[in-house]
């Protein structure tokens, strides 16, 4: 049985992702300060086969209660630092003092740190930690006091330990707009404004807490290694559009998150890569299509091969549906050449833009040479698949190496 620490587990992401991980039959140990929210979870939860759910209610402000949170445990096969907080006063930073802030700061910056450090002793050789920062840790949100600023620092932490620690698997999920509790208070407070949040986002929606569930659930199984030091923003594009225009909202509902994949892979030898879904799925299903050939594409022809993937894609699919490409990890042996590969992440984003309101979606995973295909299945499964709707628009770089060897 494995076993995953969940922080700020009584509401909205944490409260969704508690029930998906004792669902799936994972101990689960839930970390929140609202003691009545946090029983009233544990009481809905399945039990596991072999050992009981732990409930603690503490204050993760305070280092002493978080230092005793080391002092019994189970070995824990992932850590999700999920409790975080915003500032509501309104206050422009300027005009607040260190006290205003402090809290916040504790919560978002300092406690994930220091769970993760009362916690060490437990941790099982390739355990997962994933930190849950923000969208607004990429993009500055005024009027929020530090938030965006502890969570832009969160991120920076968190890229830190997974350099300092290897033998862990690290990763940040910077979630975009989610209909939690909090969101729908300041939305009721005037503090944000619906339609202005949904035209800054190409999938044209807020997504539901269970999707980032979901996200969480991937990243901390094994098949996150890859992403090692990385930051998975699940934001509905929302991170890569620089458009003065409002985009259009969604006008499709997304699917079951567990519908199945019908995966096509084209563009190559797709023999190494169709363990990663059934080619054949009886419907309903969602479709998705892998797409090799930029890999092939040399270091000066990435661009046109991103492109050429995109326009095979679109005319096949009209609407719901992904798109995931494999791009070459290797830098441009001449300079000339090195403008490239940036280009083509540019036009992964702005695909993203450009279909979102049909709910297409465009991802793309930079491949090191040698990497064995088999070994990034668990990661295009949910890349590419259903439980990954609110994705589109990232590259991610893949690490070779799983943890606990040298990178």
């Amino acid at each position: 049985m494995q076993t995953v620490l969940i922080t700020g587990a009584a509401s909205g992401i944490g409260r969704d992702t508690a029930r998906l991980f004792a669902g799936a039959g994972w101990q689960c140990v839930l970390v929140d300060r609202n003691a009545p929210a946090l029983q009233q979870l544990g009481r809905s939860l399945p039990a596991p086969a072999s050992a009981p759910h732990r409930l603690w209610a503490i204050d993760l402000t305070d280092p002493a209660q978080i230092a005793a949170l080391g002092d019994d445990l189970p070995a824990l096969d992932a850590i999700l630092n999920n409790a975080g907080m915003s500032d509501a006063s309104n206050t422009p930073l300027a005009d607040q003092d260190a006290a205003q802030m402090a809290r916040l700061l504790a919560l978002n910056l300092a406690a994930p740190a220091a769970v993760v450090d009362a916690c060490g002793p437990r941790l099982k050789p390739g355990a997962r930690i994933v930190n849950v920062a923000s969208g607004a840790g990429l993009h500055a949100i005024p009027w929020r006091g530090a938030y965006s600023p502890s969570k832009a620092g969160l991120i920076a932490q968190s890229l830190a330990l997974a350099q300092a620690r290897p033998d862990l698997c690290v990763t940040v999920l910077a979630p975009g707009f989610v209909r939690t509790e909090l969101v729908d208070g300041l939305i009721q407070a005037g503090r944000l404004q619906p339609a202005g949040a949904l035209g800054k986002i190409p999938l044209g929606r807020m997504a539901a807490p269970d999707e980032m569930a979901q996200a969480l659930y991937f990243l901390a199984s094994t098949g996150a290694a890859p992403l090692h030091g990385q930051v998975l923003a699940v934001n509905g594009g929302s991170s890569v559009y620089g458009g003065s225009q409002p985009l259009p909202p969604a006008t499709l509902q997304p699917q079951p998150l567990d519908t199945p994949m019908h995966l096509e892979v084209c563009g190559g030898d797709g023999d190494a890569w169709q363990g990663v879904a059934p080619t054949t799925v009886a419907p309903p299903h969602y479709a998705a299509c892998l797409d090799l050939s930029p890999l092939h594409g040399g270091s000066a022809g990435v661009l046109q091969a991103v492109h050429a993937a995109a326009a095979r894609f679109a005319a096949r699919y009209p609407q719901q549906a992904s798109l995931t490409l494999l791009l070459p990890a290797a830098p441009a042996r001449r300079w000339q050449d090195a403008g490239d590969g940036a280009a083509a992440r540019m036009l992964v984003s702005t695909l993203a833009c450009e279909w979102g309101s049909r709910a297409l979606r465009i991802n793309a995973l930079e491949v090191p040479a040698g990497v064995q295909p088999r070994s990034l299945h668990p990661l295009l499964r949910f890349v590419c698949g259903s439980a990954a709707q609110y994705l589109t628009g990232q590259t991610l770089r893949c690490s070779a190496a799983a943890p606990g060897t040298p990178r």
